[in-house]
């Protein structure tokens, strides 16, 4: 049996990096060598070795794990979003120099989502498109970065550029749409997480999928093998 996983959290303040502690300490493939926040920034040269870290933090806090990343030569699993075009920039970047995944969501259900959404893109090229995408009053970003991601996802096949639209009620977990609108006809295709497990589950089955690899950029179509 291989040794397991050694993980960095970043990030392990917030919901998802609580979610993502309770779920590695229970899987014996994973051991969680540490967990840094926002206050830990200046102190990440000082983590114990890791072989993936990943990162659930904030546009500010992703700069510092990248760097720490690229210099120790170690996988990046990051699900950060509001990142500006620099930053996509610098991931791009890293790919040519360790393993990086960044995904907008980290759910198996909006990977396949993704990819039913374009492919009904490329049967209705002349179809409006709408994402609709609702989530809880404290998400900052509108649209979310899963909007967008599947609007990219229906523009490049279609060529048609989409309408978003953001709700932001309750305690909502995240909820997307993607509607196909023709003359007399309308298609909808919604995913709907009811917990924050189902991305910790995601995140955590990307770094077992990264480990190992020498470099590259990937995303969540990558790890379930939906590419080709």
């Amino acid at each position: 049996m291989s040794a397991p996983v050694r993980l960095l959290i970043h990030g392990a303040n917030g919901r998802m990096g609580q979610a993502l502690i309770r779920l590695g300490q229970a899987n014996p493939l994973l051991n969680i060598v540490a967990s840094t926040g926002r206050a830990d920034l200046k102190l990440l040269s000082g983590v114990p070795e890791f072989d993936v870290a990943i990162d659930f933090s904030s546009p500010e806090g992703f700069d510092a794990i990248l760097a720490l990343c690229i210099e120790r030569k170690k996988a990046l699993v990051s699900g950060t979003t509001g990142l500006s075009e620099p930053q996509f920039n610098a991931l791009q970047t890293a790919g040519l120099l360790i393993p990086v995944l960044w995904a907008s969501n980290f759910s198996l259900g909006v990977a396949v989502l993704s990819q039913l959404t374009a492919q009904a893109g490329r049967w209705l090229k002349h179809w409006n498109i709408d994402i609709i995408e609702t989530h809880h009053i404290h998400k900052k970003d509108a649209p979310s970065g899963t909007a967008l991601t599947l609007g990219q996802a229906a523009h490049g096949a279609s060529g048609t550029e989409p309408n978003y639209h953001s709700l932001r009620c309750g305690d909502v977990v995240g909820e997307h749409t993607v509607q196909f609108a023709g003359i007399g006809e309308r298609i909808e295709i919604t995913h709907r997480s009811s917990s924050r497990v189902t991305y910790a589950h995601g995140a955590l089955r990307a770094c077992r999928f990264l480990s190992g690899r020498e470099r590259g950029l990937f995303d969540m179509q990558d790890v379930l093998g939906l590419k080709g």
